[in-house]
């Protein structure tokens, strides 16, 4: 009975044992040449480190022969970054020739850049191309251009730089303004490459990640007449103006007709009382009263007879 206790115990303890220690890891590490220790694997597993995570870039590492050891590797895997990574882009930049350590690699990639893409980048020129960019010359014509941009990574600015949108963003501003000092939108056209040679003078990679090799301006069209679109729109206001002064001044004069007409009423209004007046004062007669009153009817039989004629020769034209 106590054989089998100390056989399940024996097992148990194996069990437990490879269950710590990956032997197919470590047989691996020590084909490949690689000084990891069993207590070492163990001590990865009681730290929660993949010890798969660690080793396999060792041994990418010691095949291309890279002098890293286990605790760098670990210690930058606690920090959060990809030992990966950073292995495969020191492995790129050692074939390339560049001058490229650990620490400067592990730094870029706990900055958050993917420090292999940027080392492919320095060693391969990537193209980034621009989107449509508006420019307007002095003539008012529209020009819409899209370049292309021949970067490279600069690993010194690489940590802290700024990214592809700056680059963009750059280029764009130099274009417009390029173009914007341009008196003839046919210059532009003519000689695109003074916008590269312009834009390309200013040094807009400072302060970035990356080092500017080319712009190539890829296309240019021709978008809107801005300065005849600027001229219709002022006119339009020219005129709305122009109509509102005129409704203005026509508004102001059928207000002084109105008042103009109320006060020949109100002058017609007083006529009855001056007469009334003038009968009870005796500076007008009766018989005075009544020759007014029959030239006045007088008068408005003349206009009625008028008008009367002027109605049937209208009616009779028109008959006609």
């Amino acid at each position: 009975m106590g054989k089998y206790i100390i056989l399940g115990i024996i097992v148990v303890l194996v069990i437990g044992f490879f269950s710590l220690v990956p032997m197919g890891l470590w047989i691996s590490a020590v084909a490949s040449g690689v000084k990891v220790g069993v207590i070492h694997l163990i001590g990865m597993r009681l730290r929660r480190v993949r010890p798969a995570y660690i080793v396999m870039p060792m041994i990418k590492a010691t095949k291309a022969g890279l002098k890293l050891t286990a605790n760098q590797l670990e210690a930058h895997y606690l920090a959060g970054g990809n030992v990966d990574s950073v292995v495969n882009a020191l492995i790129a930049a050692e074939r390339a020739g560049m001058s490229l350590n650990f620490e400067q690699a592990s730094a870029i990639d706990l900055a958050g850049r993917d420090v292999f893409k940027a080392v492919t980048m320095s060693v391969t020129p990537k193209v980034i191309e621009t989107p449509s960019i508006s420019a307007v010359a002095k003539d008012g014509i529209e020009l819409l251009v899209k370049a292309r941009i021949t970067v490279r990574t600069n690993i010194e600015r690489l940590i802290g730089g700024a990214g592809e949108e700056t680059i963009i963003a750059r280029v764009g501003e130099g274009i417009v303004t390029t173009v914007g000092s341009s008196n003839n939108h046919a210059t532009v056209l003519e000689n695109p490459d003074d916008i590269s040679k312009v834009v390309l003078s200013k040094g807009l990679d400072s302060g970035t990640a990356f080092e500017i090799l080319s712009l190539d301006i890829a296309d240019i069209d021709i978008g809107r007449n801005v300065g005849a679109n600027l001229q219709s729109l002022q006119a339009e206001a020219d005129n709305k103006i122009a109509q509102a002064r005129a409704e203005e001044r026509r508004a102001m004069a059928v207000a002084l007709e109105q008042e103009m007409r109320a006060a020949v009423v109100a002058a017609e209004a007083e006529i009855p009382k001056a007469m009334a007046e003038a009968l009870r004062s005796g500076s007008l007669g009766v018989m005075d009263y009544y020759r007014m009153q029959n030239i006045q009817a007088d008068t408005d039989m003349k206009k009625g007879i008028g008008t009367g004629v002027t109605t049937f020769a209208e009616n009779k034209k028109q008959g006609e």
